[in-house]
């Protein structure tokens, strides 16, 4: 194969950007240090491996891509060159949206294998960096989820209640508790609790514009604040979180661990401050609790309506 020649192989090892390649049966034939990076999962991890069981990519609807709608079967079938945006599976098991380029390509058999690129989305590494530490100096950051912290959200939530008195920008709140997060510390212990609390807080930032706000509240409670949106796009924004923290999971002493969150969402309304708002928020969440869990209840012209 043409990746035997070493020039070409430590150009493609070297670069930031993932790259892996499959044969025509979706088993990982290559895969380079920028695919470890953006991924976590190593080269001896996966080599060989069908990529449906590494990636388990997903869209932003949280259906699963690997069986009936897979770009790179698609590729493969018409040697279409592809670019999709998707949501992988990373190694601590959070879901990471990525944007895959997919190319078939020939190897010196003349035998058809698949390239793909992956490239992260949103800031630059270091400008990330930039802004945690930052945060932390002002004691805004919570240190296990790396998201801002309670006081971070109520400063941030009096600014958009401000916006809203003097220009009518219009914003939102997500309060989000993880469902039967108890049971998962009775059952495996706290450490693995804290592995979900990572696992969810990253699935969900993650998924947000590089302007909507996200920060831990307490224990496994997140408030996320989502800007210029009216109900319908506060809902879809709700319910995206829902299903990508749905298809989410961390592997415990070799068992799939999956959870679920309860939502409950409103706009900001006149005559709000801070608690107000977070309260109304609290409560809605609270009757998804009880309306099943794993659902959204939303406050529309004051009624409130449980939404799967």
């Amino acid at each position: 194969m043409w990746l035997d020649d070493g020039h070409y192989k430590k150009v493609l090892d070297n670069l930031y950007d993932g790259i892996y390649l499959l044969d025509d049966k979706k088993r990982i034939i290559y895969w380079n240090k920028g695919a470890e990076t953006h991924t976590g999962f190593t080269k001896s991890e996966v080599m060989n491996m069908p990529c449906h069981e590494v990636l388990r990519h997903v869209d932003d609807k949280g259906i699963v891509l690997c069986n009936n709608d897979c770009p790179v079967s698609k590729t493969i079938k018409d040697n279409k060159l592809r670019e999709v945006d998707v949501y992988l599976r990373h190694n601590e098991g959070h879901r990471l949206p990525v944007s895959m380029r997919i190319a078939p390509i020939k190897d010196c058999d003349n035998q058809v294998v698949v390239a793909v690129e992956i490239c992260g989305e949103g800031s630059p590494k270091y400008t990330l960096q930039q802004k945690l530490k930052e945060m932390k100096d002002l004691a805004l950051l919570d240190p296990l989820s790396e998201l801002g912290n309670r006081r971070f959200l109520e400063m941030s939530i009096k600014g958009k209640l401000e916006e809203l008195k003097r220009y009518n920008w219009s914003f939102g709140i997500l309060f989000v508790d993880i469902d039967h997060f108890k049971r998962i510390n009775d059952t495996y212990g706290h450490d693995s609790g804290d592995r979900v609390i990572k696992m969810v807080s990253k699935t969900m930032s993650n998924s947000l514009r590089s302007f909507d706000l996200m920060g831990r509240w307490g224990g496994e409670e997140f408030v996320v604040v989502v800007v210029n949106v009216y109900e319908e796009q506060l809902y879809a924004v709700a319910d995206r979180l829902r299903l990508l923290v749905e298809q989410s999971g961390i592997v415990i002493d070799s068992e799939s661990v999956n959870v679920t969150v309860s939502i409950g969402a409103t706009l900001g309304l006149p005559g709000d401050d801070e608690f107000s708002i977070l309260k109304r928020a609290d409560q809605l969440m609270y009757k998804s609790k009880h309306s099943g869990r794993n659902c959204i209840t939303m406050y529309r012209d004051e009624t409130t309506c449980s939404m799967p």
